[in-house]
């Protein structure tokens, strides 16, 4: 590819592919109706997976766009049984306390159609955690702080990028947030410039799998055209 320097930084020639406008409406209704099949899962197999699959999806994840470009993100990916069963022993005990006691009715009331509760079993038989950190700042090696940018609209965009990836392989995740989620750094050993982001069992859907019936916004709901 193409390279040349301005300003005293270097440049790619950049060329994307384009299409005429009749293909662009088939490419993105083809695109919308796959991705409306993604859905969020609490029933996974416990079938192994090959590591190099999850490399691939995270390597996507990696190619979000973030603020000056910092990538200010983690990936951490657990499949050791004694740490996933710290991890859910751990994430159980939040979960437990949010339900008994820190949720209000009207949230409670709000999450009663899905189905969910405190125990969360898929942390342990999901074959892979992806733990995902936002780093709100690096650390040099000299231990001077420099500053990251935009860091939680970038770790969102990188997380829309990691589930979309999943997706397309053929597996299944769910986005879970404990709430606090700093045992996390306790028990993955992280630096103080990273904070938990979310969890994201991922594997394959169980052969037995059921899913809430939703259905998403419409679009006059979500969409304002300004012409």
């Amino acid at each position: 590819m193409e390279t040349t320097i301005i300003d005293g930084h270097n440049y790619l020639a950049y060329q994307k592919e384009s299409f005429d406008q009749a293909t662009m409406q088939i490419k993105a209704n083809d695109y919308y109706q796959w991705a409306d099949k993604r859905r969020t899962c609490r029933d996974f197999s416990a079938e192994p997976i090959d590591f190099n699959i999850i490399e691939n999806i995270i390597k996507t994840a990696n190619t979000a766009p973030s603020g000056a470009n910092k990538q200010p993100w983690t990936f951490c990916v657990v499949s050791n049984p004694t740490i996933k069963k710290e991890i859910r022993i751990a994430a159980e005990a939040e979960e437990k306390e949010s339900y008994e006691s820190r949720m209000s009715q009207e949230w409670l009331d709000d999450l009663a159609h899905l189905g969910t509760n405190w125990e969360k079993p898929f942390l342990e038989i999901a074959p892979y955690l992806i733990i995902v950190f936002k780093r709100s700042y690096e650390i040099e090696p000299n231990g001077n702080k420099r500053q990251n940018y935009y860091v939680t609209e970038s770790v969102g965009l990188a997380c829309g990028m990691l589930l979309t990836a999943i997706h397309h392989a053929g597996l299944v995740a769910l986005t879970h947030t404990p709430s606090p989620m700093n045992f996390l750094c306790n028990i993955l050993n992280r630096p103080a410039n990273e904070k938990p982001f979310l969890v994201i069992p991922v594997g394959y859907a169980a052969k037995e799998c059921w899913v809430p019936d939703i259905r998403r916004k419409p679009l006059e709901d979500i969409l304002i055209y300004y012409k």
